[in-house]
């Protein structure tokens, strides 16, 4: 048992000695199984740099290079606003065409429809399941709502409901706004919405 006794502090000691104590003040660096990214190869501002002739880190742009900046149109392309309100219709990069309302049919489906319903009543599938609180997309308050708060909403999620911001791409979501506003007036619909030269074939009904 003396030898056990013994033998354990020589190891224990040999440890502290190798890994040092916590908290101890040292100018080395520490020896690490696991470094967590706490030492990285970057460059800080106002640093110097080892990497340079110059010694300085931060540098000039690059000749040529051009300025990152987002026209007004495609701000509101990728935040739904104008300056600090909501804005309304489609951008004007996007073009509403048959092949757009198909694409926002079909991200609906994929990302909507559990929660919101094939027609946007909020009667989705999760419903069954005791998910309370789904927005009906036929309500007064949505239909009313701007376009680009719809875009915000998708993008960044409200209530229960999670953004999509990082899952669907800012031409997708803008698709899926065109096609919510097309469940809503087909739902929603009046004699005055349909084209005069399709009134006919509906009254004969």
């Amino acid at each position: 048992m003396r030898y056990y006794l013994l033998g354990l502090f020589v190891v224990v000691t040999a440890i502290l000695c190798v890994v040092g104590f916590r908290g101890q003040m040292t100018e080395r660096t520490p020896i690490e199984l696991f470094d967590d990214m706490d030492r990285q190869a970057k460059v800080k501002y106002q640093k110097p740099s080892e990497f340079f002739a110059d010694g300085r880190a931060s540098r000039m742009p690059v000749t040529g290079t051009i300025p990152a900046t987002i026209p007004i149109d495609d701000e509101y392309f990728v935040t739904g606003a104008i300056g600090n309100q909501w804005g309304d219709g489609m951008p004007k990069s996007v073009t509403v065409s048959t092949k757009f309302m198909a694409a926002g049919k079909e991200r609906y489906e994929i990302n909507c429809r559990v929660c919101h319903g094939s027609t946007g009543m909020g009667n989705g599938i999760v419903t069954q399941y005791g998910l309370a609180g789904v927005a009906n997309l036929l309500d007064e308050r949505i239909r009313t709502m701007s376009d680009g708060e719809l875009f915000n909403t998708i993008t960044k999620g409200k209530g229960q409901m999670m953004g999509y911001g990082a899952n669907i791409t800012p031409q997708d979501r803008w698709a899926i706004v065109a096609y919510m506003r097309a469940l809503q007036r087909s739902q929603k619909a009046s004699l005055s919405d349909v084209p005069e030269t399709e009134r006919g074939k509906l009254l004969k009904k």
